[in-house]
């Protein structure tokens, strides 16, 4: 079985894949002050609970967008299950099938959506990834990466409201019926929920007139089902996709 962790600044999300499907995906939230000896306790646990011994894990595969953590989970993961992880750096992007844009500069989860969409696309395609940021990767369909587009999640945008005003709450991240809202609740759904729906088309729309017209979407992110309106952009909703990526990144490194 792979083991393919997917650290991100809201969540560190552990999915173990055997036999073509992911067989459980865990997550709990990214914290850097937390030990080693923390994750190795979860993981410990989940496989417990699914009747899961250490032995079955014969891979690993690691990204991560938070330095901080990137040590100590790599650490769990080596001593626990006595095996060397794959850490996703520029230093196995020449492995891959993709042709990576500024190797320093972008994430490691966004090479991995973009892995990940071109494995399974093989034609221009652009990741919408709805998570602690909304991202934008584009990939061209001879798998080169053309560009990224980042603007703040949907609860990024939200908290933002809710810690820097006196009066506003965090509200749930739901659509609302009418752009008009009548309660503060419905007009920061509004504002922000719907302004989001626009935000995400209209950048669709450019990254496509750029591209000549032809330019599959495809989202993913824990957020990706949050705006039911937006799934006719997309040819699918992925919520896996970026560990799909991670855990292919980790087999071409591995060959």
């Amino acid at each position: 079985m792979t083991l393919t962790l997917d650290i991100g600044n809201s969540d560190v999300v552990f999915g173990l894949y055997s036999d073509d499907t992911w067989l459980h995906i865990w997550r709990t939230p990214s914290s850097p002050m937390q030990p080693a000896a923390f994750y190795q306790r979860k993981l410990r646990l989940w496989l417990l609970e699914a009747n899961l011994t250490l032995s079955q894990i014969t891979q690993a595969t690691i990204s991560s967008v938070v330095p901080a953590l990137t040590a100590n989970v790599r650490e769990a993961v080596g001593d626990l299950f006595a095996i060397e992880p794959v850490v996703v750096s520029p230093s196995v992007y020449d492995q891959l099938p993709v042709t990576v844009l500024r190797p320093q500069e972008i994430g490691t989860d966004l090479v991995a959506n973009a892995v990940a969409a071109h494995t399974r696309f093989q034609e221009p395609c652009v990741i919408v990834d709805f998570g602690t940021a909304l991202t934008f990767t584009t990939v061209g369909g001879d798998g080169q990466i053309l560009g990224v587009a980042i603007a703040p999640g949907l609860k990024t945008a939200i908290r933002s409201l809710f810690a820097n005003t006196a009066q506003l709450p965090e509200v749930p991240i739901e659509l609302p019926t009418s752009a008009l809202g009548q309660n503060t609740v419905h007009a920061i759904q509004a504002g922000v929920v719907m302004g989001y729906e626009g935000l995400v088309r209209s950048l669709i729309g450019r990254i496509r007139a750029e591209l000549g017209g032809t330019c599959l979407a495809v989202a993913t992110g824990g957020l990706s089902k949050a705006i039911p309106s937006l799934h006719d952009e997309f040819v699918d909703v992925v919520p896996s996709l970026t560990l799909d990526g991670i855990r292919l990144i980790g087999e071409y490194a591995r060959r």
